[in-house]
């Protein structure tokens, strides 16, 4: 079909995720047609280098022609098959064989979703059916950070932290808590770690007492905060946190579902703080986003007491239609073969410092307030003042310029709505992709800088 009959059928029929529909409308639709490593050709025949790997999930990058096999072998072999029943598959028993094998600890219990979404649903469920079963039926209220994000489903977008998922939904529910961001560049306490680290800490037993301990069942956490602006902790925050909860007696959720599978670093985001968490909830960089796939991983001491727990002629009744899909476990099993005995692990560990360098080789850039790193996810913060550290008027528009000028200078990457870009390119990245993405959102600044409203705010 023709772009343009492509973009009024969108027009006409779809509904597209976190955007306003009426501007989505006025804009129209821009058409991906074809990929290849860190870059993707639109219908109109244009190239942008992908520096955000789709929704931080082609952590492999595009055309992994084995993925791609790995799948169309599954789908010749049997397209469907179900885990009711007790019926199986191979690809989703080896896969869960293998997370087991990858994750930290004792995380050895997995129960696959559709995404990461429906993980976090999953995981709310399983917490509330394990202090049933264990005499807390109190234990329902759940806590999380300011600007987390945990889903956008009816349950999960209670936890995220974020106002555009919250306002006219009726959400966040009387037990989802939320305490402060540890967002150093912007925390009332200052930048000191140590400091952070204790007002956390702090924070969470206060909440904890508030809502009274016999009340409190866990805490959620990303190692990397993705899409409230990703903000990197101290070291030791997240260990920190996940000793608190632990001395409070809540169960502590790490939510992996951008950090994982080498976003960060290490195969898993926790990892930095050698952190074994209670609970971890993955998708996205799990198949790289080649097949629809999330997942819970529960440790064997919670599994052990829920599968004890629950009389012994009681269903426990949660699943889903396409749980362990044998076509997305295949892609998994592919995509995580890639990482380790494939090199893309490796090689994202080796192209992160070039990465680090050329985002903070910005600081000097007059719109520049922060830039922050871990692994192959970034984010660069933009002011007006950067020693007031001043956000820019909404009037400015500055996320709205950031947009458009991610297509015009063919990079691709996340324009947050409060004035900062995040970046997460594929492991698959070369230096000179990442020379690219570092030279290509330089003139993005450069460009904001010929705005005269923009220019005229930062004088």
């Amino acid at each position: 079909m023709m772009v343009d009959d492509l973009v009024a059928l969108d027009k006409r029929h779809m509904i597209h995720p976190v955007v306003s529909w009426r501007r989505h409308e006025a804009r129209g639709v821009r058409v991906l047609k074809s990929g290849q490593g860190a870059y993707v050709t639109d219908a109109s025949g244009e190239t942008l280098i992908d520096a955000f790997s789709g929704l931080w999930c082609v952590n492999a990058g595009y055309g992994q022609q084995s993925i791609i096999d790995a799948v169309q072998r599954q789908l010749t072999e049997i397209p469907y098959a179900t885990n009711y029943f007790h019926y199986g598959n191979e690809p989703a028993i080896r896969l869960a064989q293998r997370l087991a094998e990858l994750a930290p600890g004792n995380l050895n219990r997995v129960f696959f979703t559709l995404g990461g979404s429906d993980a976090i649903d999953s995981t709310i469920r399983m917490i509330r059916y394990y202090y049933n079963v264990t005499g807390r039926p109190k234990k329902k209220h759940m806590i999380a950070l300011q600007r987390g994000f945990h889903g956008s489903s009816s349950l999960g977008s209670g936890l995220t932290a974020l106002k555009n998922f919250h306002e006219d939904f009726d959400s966040p529910t009387p037990w989802q808590h939320h305490i402060s961001s540890p967002y150093p560049y912007r925390n009332p306490v200052g930048q000191n770690p140590r400091d952070i680290i204790d007002a956390s800490v702090r924070e969470l037993k206060d909440k904890v007492a508030e809502i009274g301990d016999e009340n409190v069942a866990a805490l959620f956490a990303e190692p990397v905060q993705g899409s409230g602006g990703v903000l990197v902790p101290p070291d030791g925050w997240f260990k920190a946190m996940r000793d608190a909860a632990h001395e409070l007696d809540i169960l502590f959720v790490a939510d992996e579902v951008i950090t994982g599978f080498g976003r960060t670093g290490p195969m898993f985001g926790c990892e930095h703080d050698g952190v074994v968490p209670d609970l971890m909830t993955l998708a996205k960089g799990l198949t790289s986003a080649y097949q629809p796939m999330g997942a819970l991983m529960m440790s064997d001491d919670m599994y052990a007491t829920i599968a004890d727990g629950s009389p012994q002629d009681r269903a426990i009744g949660h699943g889903f239609t396409y749980s362990g899909h044998p076509a997305s476990a295949a892609a998994g099993l592919e995509a995580i073969h890639l990482y380790t005995e494939g090199g893309l692990l490796a090689n994202g560990q080796k192209i992160a410092p070039r990465f680090a360098e050329g985002l903070k080789s910005l600081y000097h850039h007059p719109l520049v307030g922060d830039v922050r790193v871990r692994g192959l996810l970034a984010a660069v913060e933009l002011v007006t003042d950067k020693h007031r550290k001043t956000k820019p008027a909404a009037d400015l528009n500055i996320s709205q310029h950031l947009a458009r000028l991610s297509y015009e200078k063919r990079v691709i990457f996340r324009a947050f709505s409060d004035d900062m870009a995040g970046f997460a390119p594929p492991l698959c990245c070369s230096e000179e992709d990442i020379d690219t993405i570092i030279q290509r959102f330089r003139e993005v600044l450069d460009e904001l800088l010929l705005v005269n409203e923009i220019r005229m705010a930062a004088a």
